[in-house]
């Protein structure tokens, strides 16, 4: 067997994949937030809540119309997306011009609104959801067995992460955006219709929260509780990174969670407020977070 830095090989390559999954979360969830935060200065409180939609969408479409995985990672963020748009309609909407503390507090009490109706439905427990057949079993990759889904799940992030950064920061689609931020009116005065654009941007915040409650739902039990665990943790992602840094959230997000991974296996006292740790010194070396621009 293996030792490295005497833990045995297959434990720290286990840990480090554990510590690649959740960190895929983390820069889904993370990137979510910093394109709302960015886009439409919203601290959004409610993104946990969201994500768990998102997995019992996909659970609800399994179950009640026999819809399976793979069309429901396309389904499930649409359906929570609309959600999304309608609460940015009649609710949000009315935040952009107060102060940041309206916009997370309201977010939060959405969270607990959210949170509370699930779990008058369907309980605490948890309910399982079956990993498609095309993506069960594992791989032997001689040092480590990779079970397949799990590898899937950081593929699909990265595909999506990356995907979403190339949108905003190189078209003309993700200029515009940018450009709205900055001087609506001026961008209004072209033509553009800045309140829809804000609205869609809103609801595709929102679809990427849910694609990642689609990718958890295998894994992690379905429950209402699934986006707190993670909403706290993300928030020290988005503000490490830079909060509305692109970029920032997805390298972040990945990063810590192989940092955490990692603490699991050297030190696992320290695994679950490493990350708050590692908040905590960049805020006091760097405060606008490492990718995060100068105001």
């Amino acid at each position: 067997m293996i030792m490295i830095f005497g833990i045995p090989g297959p434990l720290l390559f286990g840990q480090l994949l554990l510590g690649l999954i959740n960190g895929a979360f983390y820069a889904m969830l993370s990137l979510g937030l910093a394109v709302i935060f960015g886009l439409l200065n919203i601290i959004n409180f409610a993104h946990g809540a969201l994500f768990m939609m998102g997995a019992f969408a996909s659970w609800m479409l399994l179950n009640y119309l026999g819809i399976g995985y793979f069309p429901s990672l396309i389904l499930a963020p649409l359906l929570v997306g609309i959600i999304g748009v309608v609460l940015e309609k009649t609710i949000i909407s009315r935040l952009y011009k107060l102060d940041h503390l309206y916009g997370l507090l309201l977010t939060f009490g959405m969270a607990l609104v959210i949170e509370g109706l699930f779990r008058n439905a369907y309980g605490s427990s948890g309910l399982p959801y079956r990993i498609p057949d095309i993506l069960q079993g594992a791989v032997n990759l001689g040092f480590m067995y990779l079970p397949i889904y799990r590898g899937w799940v950081v593929v699909a992030a990265l595909v999506v992460c990356l995907t979403t950064w190339a949108i905003i920061e190189k078209t003309s689609l993700g200029a515009t955006l940018r450009a709205a931020t900055e001087n609506a009116p001026l961008v209004q005065a072209f033509g553009v219709n800045v309140p829809r654009m804000i609205t869609l941007t809103y609801g595709a915040g929102v679809a990427l929260a849910a694609f990642a409650g689609v990718l958890a739902a295998p894994i992690y039990s379905v429950n209402p509780n699934m986006g707190s665990n993670f909403i706290n943790t993300v928030f020290a992602v988005v503000v490490i990174g830079g909060m509305g840094s692109i970029m920032g959230s997805i390298l972040t997000g990945f990063g810590l969670g192989v940092i955490e991974g990692l603490t699991k296996v050297f030190y696992p006292q320290a695994s679950a407020t490493v990350v708050f740790l590692v908040m905590v010194i960049v805020l006091l070396v760097r405060p606008r977070g490492l990718f995060g621009k100068a105001a």
